[in-house]
């Protein structure tokens, strides 16, 4: 799939987005690379404070981050269309670190 297409089916996971998390979404980029610096399995990452952690002294800062990692969600996937499932999915678990959630709050929300 080409990085514009790609691009497009991050746009809509987060057009997609219920409005209540969509306007707390607030200083944060969300990018596309191709592959993570270090080789490995990484589907996406976050970078930055977590929103349930910005106190009065938040402000003056560079945005979080949240990157997807093109290649490696391609790799796991068959069709176009999984590639679109993978994208929502790892957009939603990034944003789940943007609002504070470990990886183990994230990992029981998803079993429930």
């Amino acid at each position: 799939m080409d990085r514009e297409k790609f691009a497009e089916l991050v746009r809509e996971a987060l057009d997609d987005l219920p409005p209540i998390f969509r306007k707390k979404l607030y200083n944060i980029q969300v990018v596309v690379e191709e592959r993570p610096v270090e080789k490995g399995s990484l589907l996406g990452l976050y970078q930055g404070v977590p929103f349930k952690h910005r106190g009065v002294w938040y402000g003056n800062v560079l945005p979080d981050r949240i990157t997807l990692f093109k290649s490696n969600i391609e790799r796991i996937s068959r069709t176009d269309e999984e590639i679109k499932v993978w994208v929502r999915e790892v957009l939603i678990h990034e944003i789940g670190h943007y609002f504070g959630f470990s990886e183990a709050d994230l990992r029981r929300l998803k079993s429930s």
